[in-house]
């Protein structure tokens, strides 16, 4: 059984692989009680439509988190191999997002659910692909790459893939030989969706990038690295590397959130809510936003096409600790470090990261100055606060001026350099 924890420290990421295995690490706990609770389940089966991923030991599973701040926690088969599969898919989206735009992206593919399996022929009334995360939206989507040559866009992919899980990702041979032997309704729906007029190129030159692309060979601590790289915005929390950006990030968030577990999305957002991606060979990456990216791997597939091993733990682990996106606090946490008055004048002292929800607080609170009389000057301190939004600082920005049109004098103090509204 392996336990390995790698802490990256605070003054800058760290590629050495981080320190030795640490068994009594709180979050190791959890994962081996999640892993425990799940090992024994026998249902599924392991995928056989591409020969060689019949090959796969059904009893291998493990399971890796990456934190926001880089520390990985990895359980069980860990060093195990397999290939990426669909999982890629969310990943040459946000390349070509990153290259073309969104709405050039969704000219060709469309973002709804199909609620359709994975291989189905799902077209849309303009004859684009339902979305990016079934086979024929990711071929027309993988179709999309651009690069300085054609013939090296997979080169391109496999660079970019490489950069989100921290290191050189290479193809397995024997996979893509198998799938490029056998990949008949993949070549189906590229031609189905280049007489759309929605692929670009030659059919065949797109879908063998797709095989290459699927073809790709990872450890589950490459998933939840590379998921830990979409949960903090697209920069990747190992290497300090911005891989893409955190608009294209959110982006790709978004449709793994909707359309990442084919035609179970709606089961998984309703009982884990976590984006995810899931992929034939047996893995699952699942990316809570702001806190963990999460990789899990076993082999046998429910009929959907996922893990059933890893969704399960994905469940446990969302219910049992919190991580689904829509869990909501009991009562906002407040970006208000301490509120005094002096006579004349009010002083609020900012913490933490302000977006709009806490500029909120924040201006409602300074509104109570204009309707009190004794106040003559506000002041706003912000050398607690880590970051502040754009929206934030306008909100911001426009309370101020509605403090001074009132005849209130107001000040921003910004000692830590945080942009000031």
């Amino acid at each position: 059984m392996k336990h390995a924890v790698n802490e990256h420290p605070a003054e800058g990421p760290s590629t050495d692989g981080g320190r030795a295995s640490d068994d009594s690490s709180p979050v190791i706990q959890v994962l081996e009680k999640i892993r425990e609770e799940v090992a024994g389940l026998s249902g599924g089966r392991v995928a056989d439509y591409i020969p060689e991923l019949a090959h796969a030991d059904p009893g291998l599973f493990g399971v890796a988190a990456v934190s926001a701040h880089g520390r990985s926690y990895c359980v069980g088969d860990t060093e195990h191999t397999f290939t990426l599969q669909s999982i890629s898919k969310p990943f040459v989206y946000a390349i070509a997002v990153e290259q073309l735009g969104l709405d050039a992206v969704h000219g060709h593919v469309g973002a709804e659910p199909s609620g359709e399996p994975f291989n189905a022929i799902s077209l849309d009334e303009r004859g684009r692909p339902e979305n990016p995360m079934i086979n024929a939206g990711a071929i027309v989507t993988t179709s999309l790459v651009e690069s300085a040559l054609p013939a090296k866009r997979f080169d391109r992919i496999r660079s970019v893939l490489s950069e989100f899980a921290g290191r050189e990702l290479e193809v397995d041979e024997d996979v893509y030989r198998s799938e490029t032997e056998t990949g008949h309704r993949n070549r189906a729906l590229g031609y189905l969706s280049l007489a759309g007029g929605v692929l670009v190129g030659s059919v065949e030159d797109a879908v063998q990038d797709y095989f290459r692309q699927c073809a790709l060979s990872v450890t589950v601590r490459d998933l939840a690295v590379m998921a830990a790289t979409l949960a903090v915005g697209g920069v990747n929390p190992v290497t300090g590397e911005q891989v893409v950006s955190q608009r294209t990030a959110r982006h790709t968030l978004s449709i793994m959130s909707s359309c990442g577990m084919y035609d179970r999305a709606g089961e998984w957002g309703l009982r884990v809510g976590i984006p995810a991606k899931s992929g034939v060979s047996g893995g699952i990456l699942a990316a809570a936003p702001g806190a963990f990216g999460v990789g899990v791997f076993s082999p046998p597939l429910d009929d959907a096409g996922n893990s059933v091993r890893g969704v399960a733990a994905l469940e446990r682990l969302s219910d049992d600790y919190d991580l689904h996106m829509l869990q909501m606090p009991a009562e906002p946490p407040s970006p208000m470090h301490s509120v005094t008055r002096d006579g004349t004048r009010l002083e609020v002292r900012l913490r933490g990261e302000i977006d709009f929800l806490a500029a909120e607080q924040v201006v409602s609170r300074l509104a109570e100055a204009i309707d009190d009389s004794r106040v003559k000057s506000v002041s706003v301190a912000l050398e607690r606060v880590s970051g502040l939004s754009d929206a934030a600082r306008g909100l911001l920005a426009a309370e101020l001026t509605e403090l001074a049109d009132a005849g209130v004098a107001a000040t921003v103090s910004d000692p830590r350099g945080v942009r000031e509204p």
